[in-house]
């Protein structure tokens, strides 16, 4: 489910895959040493800001290259870093970062900081909100499932107590077993009952938010 936001079109669909991209090489291990030895700072700091990241991030890369005797270049980064954060930080990408549930990381700039994080929190409250429909859908489809189990284990547990080859203590066993999956039976039923009551109420606040904010194509 995708969303794009008509005040917010220019520019998004790169912000996230820098952001994508930027996440993806966080979990590197390491910077190689030509990598460290031919870095365009400039370029890294764009690329950095243009994906939100924190300053953290210059912190990994300074550490990274240590190893290999390279210090970033401050101020290049810095500039290009501002670069970057002057695309990232608007309010189209405000709003789909809180939307897919990722954590702002605070590395907008005060001039730039209000609206983008208005709309991170936009998209935050309809993550929120269809993270609810969901958990309520996957809790009934869940228990429907575990009911569908226990049915299955208290007809095994009934076809020992009835056998001839079952012992006293099989068959005591066996009707332990039977009260322990009838109650929790009984307590999943009780649980799919609650969540079918909740789930109108649920998707109706969703559809309502989702009728409040300028976003379009889902």
């Amino acid at each position: 489910m995708r969303i794009v936001a008509i005040p917010f079109v220019r520019s998004l669909g790169r912000g996230i895959c820098i952001a994508l991209a930027a996440l993806v090489m966080h979990g590197c291990a390491s910077i190689g040493e030509d990598e460290c030895l031919a870095m365009d700072w400039r370029t890294v700091g764009y690329e950095d800001g243009a994906a939100g990241m924190g300053i953290d991030r210059l912190t990994w890369r300074r550490q990274a290259c240590a190893k290999y005797g390279v210090a970033p270049d401050l101020e290049a980064y810095r500039l290009g870093r501002d670069e970057g954060l002057m695309e990232f930080c608007v309010p189209g990408n405000g709003f789909r970062v809180g939307a897919s549930g990722q954590r702002y990381s605070g590395a907008c700039p005060d001039l730039l900081a209000d609206e983008f994080l208005v709309a991170y929190e936009a998209g935050r409250k309809l993550w929120r909100l269809e993270r609810r429909v969901d958990e309520a859908l996957n809790g009934i489809t869940a228990r429907r499932n575990e009911i569908q189990r226990i049915d299955e284990m208290l007809s095994t547990a009934g076809l020992i107590i009835v056998s001839t080859d079952s012992t006293a203590e099989t068959r005591a066993q066996a009707l332990l077993d039977m009260k322990n999956l009838a109650d929790r039976r009984t307590e999943a039923a009780v649980e799919i009952d609650a969540l079918e009551r909740a789930l109108p109420a649920y998707e109706a606040e969703l559809e309502a938010y989702r009728a409040t904010l300028p976003y379009v194509g889902y």
